[in-house]
């Protein structure tokens, strides 16, 4: 059932609680429940969580597939009723084998995303309870702070010092300040002072408020269905959907050739035609996206591990070619631990008023937690049994201050916080230390000179101002003017002891590090300089600002510190970054990170990272550390090479048989194989690459970033597929002039090379180095090796009459062997050549 869009701001809490037959304390849980199953869930996407059935049916979605399904059914009714059985199982027994990777996959993923699933507190049977934020119906009561994104359009039912970013909705830079009330109908959407709506986020303060339209019903999702605009194709999906269509249009060209051919030698049209849809399904390869998911989720369940929880499958590979990443420095390169230093006057002295006013102003600051504030709520001490918080100006990235209205025994002072030149600009005098006041003018040159020279030494340092606003009690932004600046107060972040080693780690990888901060230029190139980090002199923000994006485009690579930057800058930088041809990682934690998440090619955050920044990135690290980065990348390169393994199985060994069966057809008399022995080699060969997932990799194939390359692929193609065709046509003459084998017993002959070489093939192509260099894992050897032993097998057992195989002669296994070494051998030759010919 749909939710109907109601004007709910022009609706006390009262009356929309009433409406939407709600409480207070919220809803039972029973209640939320049925609830969820009526409106569905708040999400402007649909969830994509397939029920088994549909995993199980999409195995059989080919449109191949489904013709071939047909066309047996067609020939148990004229009377070939074995051949279309075997045909049916052989089909279903694929099937099978897909829907139980695909569901182990999906299953895996699932578990893992639970771990970073974003949440959000609502009361649930008169308690707080933290829900997905998809679970949050109409009727619930959420309790909101900092950092959270708003789950659902809601109307505040009380609140304090509330500012909230609606500026993907309204555009507006400057967070929107919330309070409760009621607003006309037609009161526009940047003036619904009294609602929050999905989408946003409180920068500042807190609320309690009541969900009244959640999911599509939303101002947000109602948006999104005007644009709907499709998640950008990553590479890697690119690259997939490009060799499916290759593969699919040559197959099918050379499938037709062979029809007709076969048609034209008189052989039966119906068995013609089984044939070459069969040949068609056996060419195919029809398990790559069964392969995809089963290699991406054994990589996430891997990555995980290393605390590095993968969101979207399809990141891995990006997260695998990545070659810039972009950080902040905080908890990165330092150990995320601000410490307070010192609070000193103009004069650079200790000064307990500047301790106080700061601490004051820390104290009752109530927007998202950050280090600093915490580090100097930490300093005990202060008696503030007199003193009362009247208003609060947040924190914004552009004004860069933070303002606390306090009261003691009825003296109000207006106390300001923030960065240096920003808390300089509002000022119009300066405090000496004996309580006098000078004009600004005056010791400008000298303040800024002290915070200079304390940037150098690596302090991150803020200015304190404050000026008295007489009787009143409620104050704006327009109130930060004609201050008298106090003095300064020092952080010190050390280092973390492993940086430089981790980076190092980076540059082994292929990936360069590049730092974007807000802290002033010195601070930051302090610390690149302590860590052995810093190509070129650090880009500020105010430079950026007078350059073009062409200008910009050209100088991002030359850089490696960003200091001073703006929030809007850092999307600005990603662009230019990736424009210059890089594949660009950038890791945020911030309310201010979102759109630089977006931008990137890959969007990391940490699990204590707010609610919007989480939402945002496709990774999540648990740990803020550049050590557990580098880990993730080996494992996102490990991941995309052992799928790459699979896409060179199977266009070397497969296009090798459709080569060697187009020639057979030319020459033969009777079909090279049947059908359902075409299925069958096709099932066989398949079975040891789904454990592909497991298989080791040489160290040179994650030591520097890779992408998908077609021209690669189809030149290993052509290639490898050749040189199969040519121990295929030594074993047709073996058959043929040797043994002058009858069709069954060249059946059996083929079937039985044609899966052993190409079992064992795999073992060579999954290395650059000679094979017996690179041990496979366990599980690819184990399963190779029995593979083999069921396909000599076979043709003894009682299977072999219904199948169309008869027992060899004993000749045929020696020179089998022989011919399965020399195919060895010569593929180690040639891919020692063609490696050396074609770089990737």
């Amino acid at each position: 059932m749909e939710q109907q869009a109601f004007p709910f701001w022009s609706l006390s809490p009262d009356q929309l609680m009433k409406r939407l037959q709600s409480t207070g304390n919220g809803l039972s849980g029973g209640e939320a429940g049925r609830r969820l199953g009526q409106y569905g869930p708040n999400s402007i996407r649909e969830r994509k969580r397939e029920s088994p059935a549909i995993i199980f049916l999409k195995q059989f979605k080919s449109p191949i597939i489904i013709i071939l399904i047909f066309a047996a059914i067609l020939s148990f009714f004229l009377g070939q009723s074995t051949e279309a059985i075997i045909i049916l199982v052989i089909v279903f027994l694929s099937g099978i084998l897909g829907f139980w990777q695909e569901k182990g996959a999906a299953d895996a993923m699932n578990n893992l995303l639970a771990i970073v699933e974003v949440k959000t507190t609502v009361l649930r049977d008169g308690k707080q309870q933290e829900v997905p934020i998809e679970d949050v119906v109409p009727g619930d009561m959420v309790i909101l702070a900092a950092g959270s994104t708003i789950a659902g359009d809601c109307l505040i039912v009380e609140s304090s010092d509330l500012f909230v970013d609606e500026s993907a909705l309204t555009g507006e830079t400057f967070p929107a300040e919330k309070e409760a009330g009621v607003k006309p109908e037609d009161t526009p959407l940047a003036q619904r002072t009294n609602a929050l709506f999905m989408g946003t986020h409180i920068v500042s303060g807190s609320a309690q408020a009541i969900a009244a339209l959640t999911g599509q019903a939303t101002e947000f999702g109602r948006i999104s269905q005007h644009l709907k605009v499709k998640p950008k194709e990553t590479e890697f999906e690119h690259g997939v959907k490009h060799f499916g269509y290759l593969l699919m249009e040559v197959t099918m060209a050379l499938v037709a050739a062979i029809f007709l051919i076969n048609v034209a030698l008189h052989r039966p049209i119906l068995d013609s035609f089984l044939f070459s849809l069969a040949l068609a399904v056996g060419l195919t390869p029809q398990l790559l996206p069964a392969i995809i998911s089963v290699n991406l989720a054994r990589g996430a369940r891997q990555m995980a591990a290393h605390k590095v929880i993968v969101k979207q499958l399809q990141s891995i590979e990006n997260f695998g070619s990545m070659n810039v990443f972009c950080s902040d420095k905080t908890g990165t390169l330092t150990e995320g631990r601000v410490q307070l230093g010192d609070a000193l006057d103009i004069n650079g002295n200790e000064s307990h008023q500047v301790l106080l006013y700061t601490y004051l102003n820390s104290y009752y600051e109530s927007g998202f937690r950050n280090p600093i504030d915490d580090a100097i709520r930490e300093r005990k001490g202060f008696d503030l049994s007199g003193h009362r918080k009247l208003a609060e100006i947040p924190y914004d990235f552009v004004r860069k201050r933070l303002s606390i209205l306090t009261m003691n025994n009825d003296h109000r002072l207006l106390i300001t916080k923030g960065a240096f030149q920003q808390i300089l600009e509002v000022c119009s005098q300066a405090e000496a230390p004996d309580g006098k006041s000078v004009p600004i003018a005056a010791v400008k040159d000298r303040i800024t000179k002290e915070f200079e020279a304390l940037s150098e030494q690596g302090y991150r340092t803020l200015g304190i101002a404050y000026k008295d606003v007489g009787a009143q009690e409620r104050v704006s932004k327009e109130d930060e003017r004609d201050m008298a600046f106090l003095g300064y107060v020092t952080f010190f972040d050390p280092p973390k002891q492993d940086a430089a080693d981790t980076i190092k780690q980076l540059e082994n990888l292929g990936i360069t590090l590049k730092v974007i901060t807000g802290d002033n230029r010195l601070v930051a190139a302090n610390v690149a300089k302590r860590v052995g980090l810093g190509k070129g002199e650090p880009l500020t923000g105010q430079e950026l600002n007078k350059m073009s994006d062409a200008a910009l485009q050209n100088k991002v690579n030359q850089v490696d510190i960003f200091a001073e930057i703006e929030p809007n800058q850092k999307e600005r930088i990603i662009l230019a970054l990736k424009k210059a041809g890089n594949v660009v990682g950038y890791m945020g934690d911030g309310i201010n990170d979102a759109p630089a998440l977006h931008a990137a090619d890959v969007g990391l955050s940490v699990e204590s990272a707010v609610d919007v920044a989480r939402d945002a990135a496709e990774i999540v690290l648990l740990e803020k550390d550049l050590g557990v980065l580098a880990q993730g990348v080996r494992e996102g390169r490990v991941t995309f090479s052992n799928t790459l393994k699979y896409v060179f199985m199977a266009t070397s060994a497969n296009f090798g048989n459709m080569f060697s069966m187009a020639g057979a057809s030319l020459f033969l008399s009777f079909l090279p194989l049947l059908p359902s022995q075409v299925l069958l080699t096709n099932l066989l060969t398949d079975l040891p690459e789904m454990t592909i997932a497991t298989d080791k990799v040489d160290p040179e194939m994650v030591d520097k970033p890779r992408k998908w390359d077609m021209s690669f692929i189809l030149k290993f193609m052509l290639t490898f597929g050749a040189l199969s065709s040519i121990f295929d046509y030594m074993t047709f003459g073996l058959l043929i002039l040797i043994l002058h084998a009858s069709p069954q017993l060249f059946r059996t002959g083929w079937f039985i090379e044609s899966v052993i070489s190409a079992s064992l093939i795999v073992l060579v192509i999954r290395t650059r180095k000679p094979f017996f260099l690179s041990r496979p894992s366990k599980y690819l050897g184990l399963a190779t090796l029995v593979m083999v032993i069921i396909t000599i097998a076979i043709p003894l057992t009682p299977l072999a009459e219904p199948l169309g195989f008869q027992r060899l002669p004993l000749v045929f296994y020696p020179a089998l062997g022989g011919i399965v070494v020399l195919y060895i051998f010569f593929a180690e030759v040639t891919k020692k050549i063609f490696y050396a010919r074609v770089k990737f």
